[in-house]
């Protein structure tokens, strides 16, 4: 087969397959991208918010649960408040945690989605994935079904080097 044929061939493949989930982006929401407007324009005004200093800068944490938590969810909860390398980000999204209804979520749909985790851990029964691409995901105890997860920006594969003491 010539290359004028494989080409188009292997376009039309590529575009019919279903897109692969990005852990980044849920519901609208990226950690390190969205902000507290985009979320108050998609999701409105949360049923909750929480102010804090974590580390000596201001966070908020907006929860959504009950009639506003998004269908399937039992709660969901985006922590504001990045710090990254171009300086602090008060208002953009740095983690988002679900917490859905049992049988929305099962490692079966997570694999589906996201693919083989990048790691796997068990503490005391409860098994927890995670994807580089910035997700954990923690099932019940001895459970297939999701309890938690979140959303974070993208890991490294490697660890940065370690910064050298502020004098």
């Amino acid at each position: 087969m010539t290359a004028r044929r494989i080409l188009p061939l292997a376009l039309f493949t590529l575009l019919a397959l279903p897109p692969l989930a990005s852990a980044a982006d849920w519901g609208g929401i990226e950690a390190g991208v969205t902000t507290i407007e985009q979320v108050r324009e998609h999701y409105g005004a949360p049923s909750r918010e929480t102010r804090a200093k974590v580390e000596g800068y201001d966070t908020v944490q907006w929860v959504y649960e009950g009639p506003r938590a998004p269908a399937g969810l039992a709660r969901m909860i985006v922590d504001f408040g990045l710090l990254t390398p171009a300086g602090y980000k008060p208002n953009v999204v740095r983690v988002l945690g679900l917490e859905p209804k049992r049988h929305i979520f099962t490692r079966e749909a997570i694999i589906n989605g996201w693919g083989v985790p990048d790691g796997i851990g068990t503490e005391g029964g409860q098994a927890t994935f995670f994807y580089k691409i910035g997700l954990l995901v923690t099932f019940g105890k001895d459970s297939d079904n999701v309890v938690v997860m979140k959303f974070t920006v993208s890991q490294p594969d490697t660890p940065p080097p370690p910064t050298a003491p502020r004098r």
